[in-house]
């Protein structure tokens, strides 16, 4: 658990509420596979009191228990501002297995549910069912989801829905927004065992260094910056980076209204509550920046008592600076390799600019772009149509290949290596929201397979997988789906 003492001021312990007659929509055999759940041929746990579990109806199945279940408590900043206390509304950890904890969304109503009516509904378990897998598939740090399961409990967001539970994992659930909690209420106590919680579980390497506490907030600020470098290279947008649904491990977690981009808009937002386009993707790397500065200023009573002789602000200032910098490096790593550069030369971060510029004028498919771009040889006299035609402007984009196919006179590898080295950087296959979509209407009529084609197609996304072709295509225009909200 998250603190070496749980009490009345870090979490409540209440059990789930029971929906009705409830049923399976999907199971992930790999995030089974992390908790030693044995699942039969059709994917589904073999012992059926798995259902009741993980609807929330009942704590025990086979040897296991979870006696204390619990909510737990933050704070955090939403939209930029101070929103005081907040926590798992709809969230509550069952408890530990095998090194992850156990959490179902959808659960029923805390004490910090605020207004919330603690549930959610079949059409977002399903999303963020989707999302945790395809993001772990792309090797992007995240939480897992287990399983959603539905029931036809009605429940009010726009519109009528039903209620569901999505379970997920993760090593932890500590957010930037516990910290903030306790700096707020002056638990230095609290915030002490946070941070040797996270040192001892999950940050060893802080350990034994002079300063672990600020040690621990550089680990959380450079797993922080590679995180969302890897947003940016796949075109990924969170749509709600508050402090609150920020991991203090570097994963992705609270998967609301995020999207992937389809036709690239650098200013793109997935949140159409977002007006003001705070947490647009091409703002995300900011914006973490920013959380991180909430984190580090959490941290200066622990950091105060670990370097008195010091200003514990100028020492956290000092390393929150390091944030841009390991983005950068994080980002042109990332985007050296899917353009299928090994070498570095001065002029690749203009050149990726360049293509990025290029792709954001013309609307190209961000996904199909780069999975394209693997096929260019370096000395084509072909007009390279496949991926020409992502661009209205082609002179434009002849001018960009001429560029690129010079600076592959850099590398050593062949044309067909590189090509295999960019197919596994580059996916075929991202959660498009109207796919996403798609399944979500045949499972609202109680049909499952759509979600569960998609889980198989996104658990392999740099696959060619040729009978799915029509999967890692973008939306037509009747098929573009905007709608999204925090309540998505």
């Amino acid at each position: 658990m998250a603190f070496s003492l749980i009490g009345d001021d870090t979490a409540q312990f209440i059990a789930p509420t029971p929906i009705p007659d409830p049923y399976w929509v999907a199971v992930s055999p790999r995030a089974a596979e992390l908790i030693q759940l044995p699942l039969g041929a059709d994917r589904l746990p073999i012992d059926p009191d798995w259902l009741a579990v993980l609807a929330g109806n009942r704590l025990e199945v086979g040897d296991i228990a979870f006696p204390n279940p619990m909510a737990t408590v933050y704070s955090g900043h939403q939209f930029g501002h101070w929103a005081g206390q907040l926590g798992d509304g709809r969230a509550i950890l069952l408890g530990d297995l095998h090194g992850q904890e156990l959490q179902l969304k959808g659960a029923g109503i805390t004490r910090y549910s605020r207004m919330g009516d603690g549930r959610a509904v079949l059409r977002s378990s399903i999303r963020e069912f989707l999302c945790s897998e395809a993001m772990h598939a792309l090797g992007i740090p995240t939480t897992r989801a287990l399983s959603v399961v539905g029931s036809k409990q009605g429940v009010r967001r726009e519109t009528m829905e039903t209620a569901a539970v999505c379970a997920r994992l993760a090593p932890s659930f500590i957010r930037i927004g516990h910290f903030e909690h306790f700096a707020a209420l002056g638990s230095t106590q609290r915030l002490r065992e946070l941070a040797n919680d996270l040192i001892q579980n999950h940050y060893p390497e802080c350990q034994h260094k002079n300063g672990p506490f600020l040690e621990l907030f550089k680990a959380i600020s450079e797993r922080s910056a590679k995180l969302v470098a890897h947003w940016q290279a796949v075109g990924f947008c969170h749509g709600v980076l508050n402090s609150d649904n920020i991991s203090a491990l570097g994963l992705t977690m609270d998967y609301g209204p995020f999207g992937f981009l389809d036709h690239t808009a650098l200013n793109h937002i997935c949140n159409h509550t977002d007006t003001g386009g705070r947490y647009a993707y091409h703002r995300q790397p900011q914006i973490m920046h920013w959380n991180m500065a909430c984190l580090a200023n959490a941290m200066i009573p622990l950091i105060e008592k670990e370097s008195p002789s010091e200003d514990a602000a100028d020492l956290l200032r000092g390393a929150l600076s390091a944030f841009p910098p390991s983005y950068e490096a994080h980002w042109l790593t990332l985007f050296r390799k899917k353009l299928g550069l090994e070498a570095e030369a001065s002029g690749d971060m203009n050149l990726i600019e360049h293509l990025l510029q290029l792709m954001h004028a013309n609307r190209a498919d961000f996904t199909t772009t780069f999975r394209l771009l693997a096929a260019i040889e370096k000395n084509a006299s072909a007009l390279d149509s496949g991926w020409r035609d992502q661009f209205a402007d082609r002179e434009g984009a002849d001018e960009w290949l001429n560029m690129y196919r010079i600076r592959l006179e850099q590398e050593n590898t062949t044309d067909d290596q590189r090509k295999i080295q960019m197919n596994r950087v580059n996916p075929k296959y991202i959660l498009r929201n109207h796919l996403a979509q798609q399944a979500i209407v045949l499972a609202q009529a109680d049909d499952f397979s759509g979600v569960n084609t998609l889980l198989d197609i996104l658990s392999n996304p740099f696959d060619e997988q040729p009978a799915y072709d029509a999967y890692a295509q973008a939306p037509l225009p009747n098929e573009v789906v905007t709608d999204l909200s925090c309540s998505s």
